[in-house]
């Protein structure tokens, strides 16, 4: 073979692994590319599913920063027109069942009779009787088993029985104190109920077993009475006991009806009601606990 035909040779052949390794590079090339890829498929479905994750959260917390505004709203509207528990949307009485059972009722109660002891704590009864305290008898017998047999029947879950009778109690044991550390002090404590008259022996039957004597009157419907709203019922005989020379110095009551209309006195003390309470307690989440 001539020298030009070696040459030619050599060359074909550095031709030929110049052009193996090119496509080696190149292979090697779309493998990198290839697992960047999917590297970054990964690192964005990871991405998009933590964004899924606190859009959730966002839309729940929404919802139930939503439910909890409409029940708050709904809750002082059915106070200031004395509804009935059963009118409560039923998410609402979800929350006051949880209300109720998270202790916050417990709370809320004894800051409001803290309230109000301070404030008698500052003043002196005088001594001819006629600075009187009025105070709201139905919040702690009938109106009670009035909410709480509805809540019971509308939550059908388990445990709640007790966390209402519980709070029952809570409300019976606040209130008791507060009328005898009112009696200690000296003031008179006429009870209001929307009872009717004939069925004074039996009230105050239930008035001596639960603790409370010695009050200065009780004041229940006449027959003319009956027919009468609440609201007007409660202001007259307030209108009346001003007539007659007593001073209201303080009136107590959970119900709104007791405390709007006219002859109020110098201070009105609103205590929490399980039914219509501040549902700003529970806006993080609508659902029972555990």
């Amino acid at each position: 073979m001539s020298a030009y035909a070696h040459q030619m040779e050599r060359q074909l052949s550095s031709q030929s692994l110049s052009s193996r390794g090119g496509s080696v590079i190149f292979i090697g090339g779309l493998i990198t590319v290839g697992v960047l890829l999917i590297t970054l498929l990964v690192t964005l479905a990871v991405m998009l599913q933590s964004c899924q994750n606190r859009s959730s959260g966002v839309v729940e917390l929404t919802k139930s920063s939503g439910d909890n505004n409409y029940c708050k709203l709904f809750a002082l509207h059915a106070e200031l027109n004395s509804l009935e528990a059963d009118n409560l949307p039923e998410i609402c009485r979800g929350l006051a069942i949880r209300y109720i059972k998270e202790g916050q009722f417990a709370r809320d109660l004894n800051l409001s009779i803290q309230i109000v002891e301070s404030y008698f704590n500052t003043l002196t009864p005088s001594y001819n009787g006629l600075d009187v305290v009025l105070m709201d008898i139905d919040d702690i017998f009938a109106s009670s088993s009035k909410y709480s047999n509805l809540l019971i029947d509308r939550v059908n879950v388990r445990g709640y029985i007790e966390c209402i009778e519980e709070a029952k109690h809570l409300k019976h044991m606040f209130t008791l104190k507060l009328f005898m550390k009112l009696q200690v002090r000296g003031w008179p404590v006429i009870l209001l109920s929307r009872k009717h008259e004939g069925q004074r022996n039996a009230t105050t039957e239930l008035l001596i077993s639960a603790g409370y004597r010695g009050w200065s009157s009780l004041i229940m419907r006449l027959d003319n009475e009956m027919q009468m709203d609440s609201r007007e019922y409660l202001s007259r005989r307030r209108t009346i006991l001003q007539k007659e020379g007593f001073h209201i110095t303080g009136l107590i009551s959970n119900q709104m009806d007791a405390l709007i209309g006219q002859s109020l006195g110098k201070r009105v003390f609103k205590l929490p009601n399980p039914l219509y309470y501040s549902f700003d307690h529970h806006i993080e989440s609508t659902k029972f606990p555990s």
